[in-house]
């Protein structure tokens, strides 16, 4: 399917050729960008803190909402410590950049996100290879730690909840650094992300990335980690060269506490009813609680697409990879949008 270009932001709705069309893609999954009290949250907080804040977090003059928005993203993911950066992608590279040193060895888990790559490199294609490789380096180097990248969200499904083929891994002598920008915000305990799960595990070092575009709607995104980790990263030149969130964003995503918990209960509903009504679910890949599901039908996403119902479907992260073909349930969703998708895909059986 090619490219549309639209002249708003994709809600339950978008209009394509002056028709509109239900949208089940994106990455919206809470539905906040077009909520009526989060902007009104967000342009009081703009009214306040500005459009914008280019200075380094590391100048003479400090605005304190970052602190107070680290310190609350710390206890709700249950982590020492919190790093705010302007971007999920920015984030991931703060990462994978710092660690990139002689002191370590890098390895990427199959479907690992190009945020985490500090130079283009491949993935193992199983956990299995990845498993032989660890192995092999700390028999034969053992002075380099290991560090181990994945997605928490692969939408394979090989990864969360249960992260079984991780837990083959030699843990104890790993680095672990996780992109959870599909999981923080609408998994856990109160959106609390995958960290949690991944903390009850023999790990050297846990550090998780992630966007707050996804799940909390704003412009902005977080490292977690220990205390000393944190404090490390925040010192370098990559932190302190480069501009923030903007305040306003921050200061929404602390106001905004009781929306969050609405919308994620709605959401949930959501993908209940997408569930409860769906004839033949298994032919989908989903994962618990999470509102994604693949498939790999293209006849289906044409289909659907006649029927005024457009999903994600594009070659993701690049023009060679792999077509990417994906229901988005979100929370801005009704009843009645879930059903007419359900209905034209039993009609398919599929």
């Amino acid at each position: 399917m090619m490219a549309q270009y639209i002249d708003s932001f994709p809600g339950r709705e978008i209009l394509i050729n002056g028709k509109k069309h239900l949208y089940f893609g994106g990455t919206a999954y809470l539905g906040l960008q077009t909520d009526e009290a989060f902007q009104d949250l967000f342009i009081k907080n703009i009214k306040k803190y500005g459009t914008n804040y280019s200075a380094s977090r590391k100048s003479n003059i400090r605005m304190s909402i970052f602190e107070k928005t680290e310190h609350y993203l710390s206890r709700l993911v249950g982590t020492e410590a919190c790093a705010i950066v302007s971007s999920g992608y920015l984030a991931g590279q703060f990462v994978a950049q710092t660690l990139n040193t002689k002191a370590h060895r890098f390895f990427y888990a199959p479907n690992t996100h190009s945020a985490l790559y500090p130079v283009q490199t491949k993935s193992y294609t199983t956990f299995t290879a990845l498993n032989i490789a660890i192995r092999e380096h700390l028999r034969s180097q053992p002075g380099k730690t290991p560090v181990v990248f994945l997605d928490t969200i692969d939408f394979s499904g090989c990864n969360y909840p249960d992260f079984d083929p991780l837990q083959l891994l030699p843990l104890a002598q790993v680095i672990l650094v996780v992109d959870d920008s599909h999981g923080i915000g609408i998994v856990g305990n109160n959106g609390s992300g995958v960290f949690g799960i991944l903390s009850k595990l023999p790990v050297k070092e846990l550090l998780v990335c992630c966007s707050l575009g996804k799940g909390f709607g704003i412009q902005a995104g977080a490292v977690f980690g220990k205390k000393k980790r944190i404090s490390e990263l925040k010192e370098t030149a990559f932190f302190g060269g480069s501009s923030p969130a903007a305040p306003a964003a921050l200061a929404t995503l602390l106001d905004a506490e009781i929306i969050y918990s609405g919308k994620r209960k709605q959401l949930q509903n959501n993908i209940a009813l997408f569930l409860r009504s769906l004839k033949n679910p298994k032919k989908f890949s989903g994962m618990k609680d999470h509102p994604a599901f693949s498939f790999s039908d293209v006849q289906l996403t044409e289909y659907l697409a006649q029927e005024g119902i457009i999903l994600t479907n594009f070659p993701y992260p690049d023009e060679h990879s792999q077509l990417m073909s994906r229901i988005v349930l979100s929370a801005h969703h009704r009843k009645q949008d879930i059903i007419r998708l359900t209905d034209l895909l039993n009609e398919q059986r599929v």
